[in-house]
């Protein structure tokens, strides 16, 4: 089929499209953050007690909150995301293949790959973009020794179908679920899946510390072994057990972390009405095909992906992307290009069978997505992508 050429009417006449030095810059993303004034009182105890990192008591009041707000048996709390992955596949003592999706960040694949473990990569659903279940099971050998899924844009991984593909074959689940902070399927918090999940705090996810990872978990035996990973394998005063890292979150990230969580419902539920506005402008468009949460889901909002089919559309992603620009609307191609993509990882490892997220992750962008993207601006992005068709 003949590719369309992409046609924009440059003779747009509405509200601020003709001036565009004059339009407002609107990010991808903009992180949320607490009135000042309650960030430095929840800070105020730091210039008393000195006490700045080392698992201080503002610490242990944001792991509490997290625990009873995620519904999760237990915590542990990193500097970032990236670190709390990797130093949670570095306390399974794991050796061989882990089963993996390659449309994700890179930071999940690296954390594979540096703790000497073979990422093996799994094609997606062309529905919400999470590793395919179907596609699974044929990739398993007596090499492998877990499962690796993401949960993507806030969509949920089929937790139950690859958890009893896990258990027939006595393999260990991790979730990254970077994306998924908040959310709940079938009303039970996403931490409480698998046999650990990964969040991530950073400024740009829906809920975050400026930077701050979480793993949670069920096994008890994690506890000390997380603990040893991000505090140098540290046990008492003068006892080292293990060989560790430093990846402890200190005092005034939690302190954001408490300040934030404090506006976390608030926050999601204007994410919400920018989702619900977008919806409304391009539900229907030929070419583009939205993100629908399913009905299981207490979603958080996290994305607005939106999949561009260049032959029906008209244009290509990348061409919307390029309009967007010129008028100080600035999009992501996430995520592009696939993990499995990348020319480092295919050195290491098979790049595999996965032209689900090749095709994907070559046509899908994100649009901006905050809780104060007022309707306005959401109006003039949807008004500029339609008037491309």
């Amino acid at each position: 089929m003949p590719e369309k050429q992409c046609r924009y009417n440059n003779n747009i006449r509405w509200r601020g499209i003709m001036d565009m030095e004059n339009e407002p810059r609107i990010n991808v993303t903009r992180s949320t953050m607490p009135p000042l004034e309650e960030y430095v009182e929840e800070i105020k105890p730091i210039w008393e007690n000195h006490w700045m990192t080392n698992m201080g008591p503002i610490y242990k009041k944001f792991q509490h909150r997290l625990m009873e707000y995620l519904g999760a048996s237990n915590i542990s709390m990193f500097t970032n995301g990236h670190m709390a992955l990797e130093m949670l596949l570095k306390s399974l003592e794991l050796s061989g293949e882990v089963i993996t999706t390659p449309y994700t960040f890179i930071s999940t694949t690296n954390a594979i790959i540096r703790n000497g473990l073979k990422p093996v990569f799994c094609d997606i659903k062309e529905t919400d973009y999470t590793i395919d279940p179907d596609k699974i099971e044929e990739l398993i050998t007596d090499r492998t020794v877990a499962i690796l899924p993401v949960h993507v844009y806030g969509n949920i991984c089929d937790i139950h179908r690859i958890q009893e593909i896990a258990d027939r074959h006595n393999l260990k689940v991790i979730y990254d679920a970077a994306h998924a902070f908040g959310v709940k399927y079938e009303g039970v918090g996403v931490a409480n899946f698998g046999y650990a999940s990964m969040f991530s705090l950073h400024a740009t996810k829906v809920f975050n510390s400026v930077e701050g990872g979480i793993v949670s978990f069920k096994d008890e035996h994690l506890r000390k072994k997380l603990h040893c990973e991000k505090n140098f394998g540290i046990t008492g005063e003068v006892t080292v057990e293990s060989i560790g890292a430093n990846a402890k979150m200190d005092e005034f990230r939690s302190a954001m972390g408490i300040c934030n969580l404090n506006h976390l419902d608030e926050n999601i539920a204007k994410r919400k009405l920018v989702y619900e506005r977008y919806i409304q402008n391009l539900n229907g468009i030929p070419g583009l095909r939205l993100n629908y949460y399913d009905d299981k889901i207490l979603p958080n909002y996290a994305y607005f992906p939106v999949y561009v089919d260049r032959n029906e559309f008209g244009c290509s992603r990348d061409d919307i992307c390029s309009k967007l620009k010129e008028h100080n609307v600035y999009t992501r191609k996430y995520f592009y290009p696939a993990t499995n993509n990348f020319e480092i990882v295919t050195s290491m490892c098979d790049h595999g069978n996965t032209p689900v997220s090749d095709d994907v992750s070559s046509n899908i962008i994100t649009l901006p997505m905050y809780g104060e993207l007022d309707f306005e601006s959401i109006d003039r992005i949807c008004e500029i992508i339609r008037s491309m068709k």
